[in-house]
């Protein structure tokens, strides 16, 4: 902690209190054009913050430091992840804390923009919860700079945002996957060309970017690792997160997929030759509706997948679809089977091998 030996002085010229203090060889002025005494005691705790938590320019708006976190998010993180918390600065952030100070915005202002956000356009908890950590990051990138020593540990989410739940594929539309590679095409029958991928999807829990950024040279046999993904602006990454790098086995009917798909396109570059996660929702849209099966979207075969595997140990699963060691994989994903008791769980192998005798 430094250890301020001066106060204030106050100059008739520039009619403001002054005070120069000097810590590790660097020397630093603080003011206030405040009168009075009052005056004098806000350039000392000036001062006095700087030298023992080593802030400076703590007087800068939110709004000029948000742009330079912002920089820093372009430079270091894809544009999916970026434009996300943009929106969400502009949406919630710039109106209430924008012109403030960043010296003098509390962890109850976090709060309310937590609590705004919620009151006025009804977020869900996914979103709230991405804003919550937009501002602990933000806040940290603050810390870095020195300009802010806020830890906004407490912040915390409306127990009512909604959760909207997850749908996945019944049994019988599971059957129909495997079972019927036809889909529309300009309202005339036709084959739908990415079948496989949709099988392999729902039978590896693997996420639609991570499909799409299969290549061959990933496959070595019935092993898979997984080291890219193809976010929605048609980026290349290394997956959502630092577990979605792995390896996975896969299951006989995953290798007959993989195998099918080989047949079809042969040993090119990548093995479905999607274009872009748009272009795969489109098609998946299309086979669902030419096979009378239920809506979901194509991150929910994913979903499917671990609601299936809720017979094997958590840790196998969170090992195959690349989750991390305190993401409640089963909490999160589990949804349960229409009409799931006990004789339906026993009956999930019965229902993977009709699919297979339906191949």
């Amino acid at each position: 902690m430094g250890k301020r030996t001066n106060t204030a002085a106050w100059s008739d010229k520039y009619k403001r209190w002054q005070i120069n203090v000097q810590r590790d060889g660097r020397r630093r002025s603080f003011y206030s054009s405040t009168p009075g005494r009052t005056g004098q005691r806000e350039a000392n705790a000036k001062a006095d913050a700087w030298l023992d938590d080593g802030i400076e320019g703590g007087g800068a708006r939110v709004s000029a430091l948000y742009a330079d976190f912002l920089d820093s998010q372009k430079e270091s993180t894809s544009k999916s992840h970026w434009h996300g918390v943009e929106s969400r600065y502009k949406n919630h952030v710039a109106p209430f804390l924008g012109t403030k100070r960043i010296d003098r915005v509390t962890e109850q202002d976090l709060q309310d923009i937590i609590n705004k956000a919620y009151a006025r356009h009804g977020l869900a908890a996914k979103t709230l919860l991405s804003l919550r950590g937009d501002l602990a990051a933000f806040f940290k990138f603050c810390r870095r700079r020195k300009v802010a020593t806020l830890y906004p540990e407490g912040l915390t989410i409306p127990a009512s945002a909604k959760r909207p739940g997850k749908n996945i594929l019944q049994p019988d539309d599971l059957i129909k996957l495997f079972g019927s590679d036809q889909t529309l095409c300009r309202g005339k029958p036709a084959k739908e060309e990415f079948i496989n991928a949709f099988r392999l999807e729902v039978l590896t829990g693997m996420r639609p970017g991570e499909i799409i950024g299969l290549r061959w040279e990933d496959v070595h046999g019935h092993t898979v690792h997984l080291k890219r993904s193809v976010n929605r602006y048609g980026e290349i990454t290394q997956g959502k997160n630092r577990n979605a790098v792995r390896t996975v086995e896969l299951p006989a009917l995953a290798a007959d997929a993989l195998d099918a798909q080989r047949l079809l396109t042969g040993d090119g570059e990548t093995v479905f030759c999607i274009g872009s996660q748009e272009t795969y929702r489109q098609h998946w849209a299309r086979y669902l509706a030419a096979n009378g099966m239920q809506k979901i979207t194509p991150y929910e075969l994913r979903h499917t997948f671990v609601s299936l595997a809720k017979v094997l140990p958590e840790g196998q699963v969170k090992a195959v679809v690349g989750h991390s060691r305190n993401m409640d994989t089963f909490g999160v994903y589990g949804h349960a089977l229409a009409g799931e008791a006990e004789e339906t769980a026993h009956r999930l192998d019965d229902i993977f091998a009709h699919v297979l005798r339906t191949e």
